[in-house]
């Protein structure tokens, strides 16, 4: 028998729990969908527009590497007026595609194998799987509902060893909806200064926040040099797959980025760099009405789940609910698939987001109002034909 040719960690990676529960839903004739992070949104006509403008005038070729520069010098302007952190278009940006690429090309950048990435969770799913494919080692720190699932200065400091280079954080946070404040985010930049640590902030949700402006770690004092900014335009101007996204780092840094973004991407699409152009120039009232409808679907989705016995702490950002399922005696995963099988409805179960997600499931409410609604009907029958089940079989008090 030949030997396997295949990469022993690429063997032991888990694929996503996310896309695993997508796949199920598309197998399933009406299911109605609260798993996959994606706006039902349109993008734009405006956007849309520019993008149909740069075909009929033949924009079909490579750009620069690092992207269009009418590009990055809107995302320049962007950081700097809505999110006070300045950067050089001309060196420290590079478009990517889309933000999962902004975070892959960050690890392998600056990762030497058996460099430790602090990561807390729950997080993307992303996160530890690209860290070990860069040769790093992930080390999670678990944060908790009591704490509204935010990073605790104290934690991290525990966390820390001789070997931890990097911490990658994400606020708004996928997917518990949490936020950091300026002034926590200051207590997390002390130490990341203190014991010289690398942070990768991924900030795709940045628009979308509900209790005030969102704050970027970049933007604190000494913190620029020590950060790599993630951003793009799938989640605040409804462009998923448009998969145009952005990094803006340190030179010395972005100059790595860009030696392997060139071998492996080249640039990303010119038609999407084009409309992305537009969304930065004229898209924020559209990001504006969305991230309104946005905050009706927040305060429906969150007065539902609480009315049907699933306590849940209220989200300030993005577009999830992560509310506790553990009073119907069913792991994360159980409650997903039944659901699913039972009522057609798909969510994600909590821990595809990391061990302390057990318990949670994530919601997303990136849907109509029509569909949040319906979902919190079916879910509401799933839960007290569950809590009746349980009573008849004596595991209910």
């Amino acid at each position: 028998m030949s030997r396997s040719f295949v990469k022993k960690s690429m063997v032991t990676l888990p694929a996503s729990g996310i896309r695993k529960f997508f796949d199920m839903a598309n197998t399933i004739r009406g299911v109605i969908s609260l798993g996959v992070g994606e706006p039902d949104f349109v993008t734009p006509w405006h956007i849309r527009e520019a993008s149909v403008y740069a075909l009929e005038k033949g924009y079909t070729n490579y750009t620069s590497n690092c992207g269009l520069e009418e590009l990055r010098r809107e995302i320049s302007n962007y950081l700097l007026r809505r999110y006070q952190v300045e950067y050089d278009y001309t060196g420290e940006i590079i478009v990517t595609v889309g933000a999962s690429e902004a975070i892959d090309i960050a690890l392998r950048s600056v990762l030497d194998p058996g460099d430790e990435v602090i990561i807390p969770e729950p997080c993307f799913v992303s996160y530890k799987p690209c860290t070990v494919m860069a040769g790093g080692v992930f080390k999670t720190i678990p944060t908790r509902e009591e704490d509204y699932f935010k990073l605790k200065p104290e934690d991290l400091e525990k966390a820390i060893t001789p070997n931890s280079k990097v911490l990658l954080m994400s606020y708004p946070n996928n997917p518990t909806g949490t936020i950091m404040t300026g002034r926590e985010l200051e207590q997390i930049a002390r130490i990341a200064k203190e014991h010289d640590l690398l942070v990768i902030t991924d900030e795709i949700y940045s628009e979308l926040t509900y209790t005030g402006n969102h704050v970027s770690i970049a933007s604190i004092p000494g913190m620029k040099e020590r950060t790599i900014l993630i951003n793009g335009f799938s989640k605040s101007y409804a462009m998923t797959g448009w998969r145009i996204g952005y990094v803006a780092a340190p030179e010395e840094i972005a100059v790595a980025m860009l030696k392997i973004h060139q071998y492996t991407i080249m640039c990303a699409p010119v038609m999407g760099q084009m409309a992305a152009v537009e969304a930065l120039k004229n898209g924020m009232e559209a990001v504006n009405k969305m991230t309104e409808q946005y905050d009706q679907r927040r305060n429906l989705i969150v007065n539902g789940l609480r009315r049907i016995g699933l306590p849940c702490f209220e989200p300030k950002g993005a577009f999830y609910a992560f509310p506790s399922i553990k009073e119907t005696g069913l792991s994360s995963r159980e409650f997903c698939e039944n659901l699913l099988y039972e009522e057609k409805v798909a969510v994600v179960p909590g821990d595809a987001f990391g061990r302390c997600g057990e318990g949670y499931i994530r919601c997303s409410y990136a849907a109509s109002v029509e569909q949040i609604s319906e979902a919190l009907d079916r879910m509401e029958r799933f839960v007290r034909q569950n809590a009746a089940c349980l009573k008849t079989s004596g595991m209910a008090t």
